[in-house]
């Protein structure tokens, strides 16, 4: 039968140690990838198939997994839900599409709500109350600047769908000139 196929992961949830050694080898690898209909998700996995290893399903509950696979859903336990079902993104929810009436699917979208309006969690209302952390935006806006134009695809996929366009190249240059700066 041979291999079974890679794992494919969801890449809104995507966490990996950064190096410019992998940052070089993704834009070689960028520059002679046709673009896919999921534009840095495909890119990803394909980029590190070999080395790829899932997180827990409590620190990435992709919504689909509450129908498809109750059996290993933990919901007390989730730490990061992905809303990436259809209909399921909390500002646009009406309830209307496939599984999206489900008892636990609205727990879910009012607690994202509850989070998004605590408005205790607000930096700049923190700051502005006297806290005592302060967040220094200047390297980061130095380094924005410095970045120069914005190169990116048209996303075909659902990323498309709310208007994003795919901004890869950028992110990555960005994310590099940050390490620079930070480095300093």
């Amino acid at each position: 039968m041979g291999n079974p196929p890679s794992l494919y992961f969801n890449a809104g949830m995507f966490v990996f140690e950064p190096s410019l050694v992998t940052y070089e080898s993704l834009l070689k690898t960028l520059k002679i990838t046709q673009p896919t209909p999921f534009a840095e998700q495909d890119f990803l996995n394909m980029f590190f198939k070999d080395i790829y290893k899932p997180i827990p399903l409590i620190y990435n509950l992709v919504l689909a997994m509450l129908w498809r696979h109750p059996e290993n859903v933990e919901l007390e336990k989730v730490k990061v839900v992905h809303y990436c079902a259809a209909g399921s993104k909390p500002w646009r929810y009406t309830g209307k599409e496939a599984n999206m009436q489900r008892e636990d699917i609205k727990m879910l979208v009012q607690k994202w709500w509850d989070i998004y309006n605590d408005e205790s969690l607000d930096y700049r209302t923190s700051a502005a109350e006297g806290g005592t952390e302060t967040v220094n935006l200047q390297p980061f806006l130095v380094a924005l600047s410095e970045v120069g134009a914005v190169h990116f695809v048209a996303a075909p996929s659902a990323a498309s769908s709310v208007g994003s366009k795919w901004v890869f190249v950028y992110s990555v240059a960005l994310a590099k000139s940050l390490v620079d700066k930070m480095s300093l």
